[in-house]
């Protein structure tokens, strides 16, 4: 996959990825989440203090200003996505934007997890076919990736309440039954991802 064209949506930059032909995704994100195939990924930059209330509606209204056909994905951050990091391992290649303004720790008491600012949104590419359970295993690697660089740099939690995430591959061949980071491909995903977000920070 190559690197994302920059586009412009109402004054806010977007970066865009045409997939070239419909790839398996598993995501978090706002617009297009869970598993299916997608055809286009999205990462927006929207104002701090963004309160849409249909975030993927508004993802679908900006797909088809952008001329995005079919399904795709969506993601939203506050953070000028043109200071995206991009990191390749071993085929796989990660393009992260990294806002912590407000990190927060996962299993943090739930006085203390109110809504904050912040997004870390990962866009993840495998070269090679992964199966329903590998990609939910990835899923799990990018975060637990991105954690790791996140104490490593010395922040006080795990990431934010609003990061979001997707790992895609193309949807036929033989599947990697495993994505865990130190299977073949999730750790080209562990590395990546961590050398993203550390070079984001």
């Amino acid at each position: 996959m190559t690197a994302p064209l920059l586009r412009s949506v109402g004054g806010h930059p977007v970066l865009v990825w045409r997939c070239g032909g419909p790839r398996l995704a598993i995501s978090s994100a706002p617009h297009g989440g869970g598993i299916g195939l997608r055809s286009w990924v999205l990462n927006a930059t929207v104002p701090r203090g963004y309160d849409h209330p249909d975030p993927a509606g508004h993802v679908a209204e900006m797909a088809a200003e952008l001329g995005l056909p079919g399904d795709g994905v969506g993601l939203l951050t506050a953070v000028d996505v043109r200071h995206e990091v991009t990191s390749v391992d071993s085929g796989v290649r990660v393009s992260v934007t990294t806002g912590v303004d407000e990190a927060i720790w996962a299993a943090a008491p739930e006085e203390c997890a109110a809504w904050r600012p912040g997004t870390i949104n990962a866009v993840c590419w495998s070269p090679v076919r992964l199966s329903e359970g590998a990609l939910v295993n990835a899923i799990a690697t990018v975060a637990e990736a991105k954690a790791q660089a996140l104490v490593e740099a010395g922040l006080d939690g795990t990431g934010t309440v609003t990061d979001a995430a997707v790992v895609l591959c193309p949807p036929d061949g033989d599947a990697e039954p495993y994505g865990g980071p130190r299977s073949r491909i999730g750790a080209a995903l562990a590395r990546a991802v961590h050398a993203a977000v550390a070079a984001g920070l």
